[in-house]
């Protein structure tokens, strides 16, 4: 039989259950424009009828409906799509500081314009030519000079620059990993509170929230793979339990930087000093330590396997390797290719401008000096190439004539301009002047003209790489995005009409209260009063 007042609790469960559909979309109301905020629903729940099966059951045609309850409070999200997100998320993150690393380089190296290097050596050349009809002129001279100084201080400014920039870019990387340290501390502290919350049987939607949020900016960083434990206890079945994360290579294989207990900490080694007069810096691995104090690295060997994601791309731009001598990266690359052709410019001119006779009748002297580390590399020669001090002190020791004697003789002069196309094979160079002097340098072919042009032409060919890349991540990021916004976010139209929905399914519920008063009312004070 059933009581006298089921109908008023089926009634007031109706009421308490719409009021919470009402105050959860409030929430979604409220926080519409949060970042990182995902919509909300009550999940409503039959509650258990009347009579439950049991021997002593009352006999009644049938099971009676109790009303409902608020099951769970739900986040609506697709793992899918944040999975996919993060994966476009992290290639962004990887060419879009290529892009920029290089669009810097582009901007450094300034071609083709009138004031690039390309333009220097060609009105260095241009004043050895006209040097070489009017070899006693003082002022054909002094111009040779001042054209000599030119390009030595564009090799100085351009290797200078490219270097302060690469220090930027180690500053860049220790930036970043103290945010990533930063983000996994956060992210293991919300996992703790997480834990302390699900085994009660809530689900803490807003901290999955903040979670999901860090995730998503970590996968700007590095990829991540995200894999979730069971947080015990009497957690719901689709409470989302704790976050284990993982950096992910190319190969799939992944190393554990936030686990169910604790997190890890990032960092490269060497360590990146910040001192920008100090060109050799470079990275040589990745070191995670956990809490335990145990350390798991990633050898510079293994930096082009990591998937993708911001650090990858700091690293190939400033530098990494075994040790000084061995470093690879795109700065790196470009600085020790300045080298190069500093070095093996310097190195042939200064060997014709010797086979040459100054206004004294002397042998030429080396018209540029360099303080270099390594011959076969021409290590140092971009940052300290500079007109020696013998020329600037004096014009008449410009070595322009070919013979001894014969100041009026201009042809060593028309020699020296001719060293730009002075073809070089293997590393070895023969001399214009037709003297059948060799000189070994950097460069193993083409002339020092062709090999400045093929390293603009790399820059421009991968800088339009990147930026095509990055213009692709960009899209698809955005793409997926706009898809996991359509699941997640909150529509202000369904959120209205939805508060319509629960206020008149509240106002019914409100009604039935009325009315089942009514109906008490009549059987307490109407009924059994016959005779009275």
């Amino acid at each position: 039989m059933l009581s006298t007042f089921h109908g008023l609790e089926v009634a007031k469960r109706g009421i308490f259950t719409q009021q919470s559909a009402l105050y959860v979309t409030a929430h979604n109301i409220a926080n519409a424009n949060t970042p990182g905020y995902s919509r909300q629903r009550v999940n409503f729940v039959e509650t258990e009828p009347f009579p439950p099966a049991s021997m002593n059951r009352p006999q009644i045609p049938g099971q009676m409906g109790t009303g409902v309850e608020a099951g769970s409070i739900q986040r609506i999200r697709d793992s899918f799509l944040d999975y996919q997100y993060r994966n476009e998320a992290s290639k962004l993150g990887y060419w879009s500081t290529r892009s920029e690393a290089i669009a810097k380089m582009e901007d450094i190296m300034n071609e083709p314009s009138e004031f690039g290097l390309s333009q220097a050596m060609t009105q260095f050349w241009e004043a050895l030519q006209d040097l070489s009809t009017n070899p006693e002129n003082e002022g054909a001279r002094a111009v040779v000079r001042q054209r000599g100084v030119a390009v030595a201080e564009s090799f100085n400014y351009l290797y200078s620059s490219l270097s302060q920039i690469r220090d930027d870019l180690g500053q860049e990387i220790k930036t970043g990993l103290l945010e990533v340290n930063s983000i996994l501390k956060q992210i293991s502290e919300l996992n703790e509170q997480i834990k302390a919350v699900e085994p009660n049987g809530y689900l803490p939607n807003d901290l999955y929230d903040k979670r999901d949020a860090l995730v998503d900016e970590l996968s700007k960083y590095f990829q991540v793979k995200v894999e979730t434990v069971p947080s015990g206890g009497n957690a719901l079945d689709i409470a989302e339990g704790i976050y284990e994360i993982s950096l992910v290579n190319q190969d799939g294989s992944t190393v554990k930087i936030v686990t169910k207990d604790s997190y890890s900490k990032l960092s490269v080694s060497p360590s990146i000093s910040g001192d920008p007069t100090n060109p050799d810096g470079y990275i040589s691995e990745i070191r995670i330590e956990d809490v335990l104090g145990n350390i798991t690295t990633i050898s510079y060997n293994k930096f082009d396997s990591l998937a993708s994601g911001r650090i990858k791309s700091l690293i190939e731009a400033y530098g990494y390797g075994s040790d000084p001598d061995n470093v690879k990266g795109y700065y790196p690359d470009m600085l020790a290719d300045l080298d190069k052709m500093a070095y093996s410019f310097a190195t042939m001119f200064n060997a014709q401008h010797r086979e040459g006779y100054d206004l004294n009748n002397s042998n030429g002297v080396d018209f540029f000096e360099m303080n270099v580390s390594d011959n076969t590399t021409g290590k140092g020669a971009a940052a300290s190439i500079k007109v020696s001090d013998v020329i600037m002190s004096d014009l008449g020791k410009i070595a322009a004539s070919s013979k001894s004697g014969e100041s009026g003789n201009g042809n060593n002069a028309l020699y020296l301009s001719m060293i730009k196309d002075v073809q070089i094979t293997n590393g070895s160079a023969t001399l214009p002047s037709g003297s059948g002097t060799t000189v070994s340098v950097p460069i193993t072919g083409g002339t020092v003209q062709t090999f400045y042009q093929g390293l603009i032409g790399k820059i421009g060919v991968d800088g339009q790489q990147a930026e095509r890349m990055k213009t692709n991540a960009e899209t698809l990021a955005t793409s997926v995005d706009n898809n996991r916004q359509s699941v997640s976010s909150v529509s202000l139209d369904e959120e209205m009409t939805n508060m319509i929905k629960f206020q008149h399914a509240y106002n019914a519920a409100a009604r039935m209260i009325t009315a089942i008063d009514e109906i008490l009312d009549k059987i307490i004070n109407d009924m059994g009063i016959v005779g009275r």
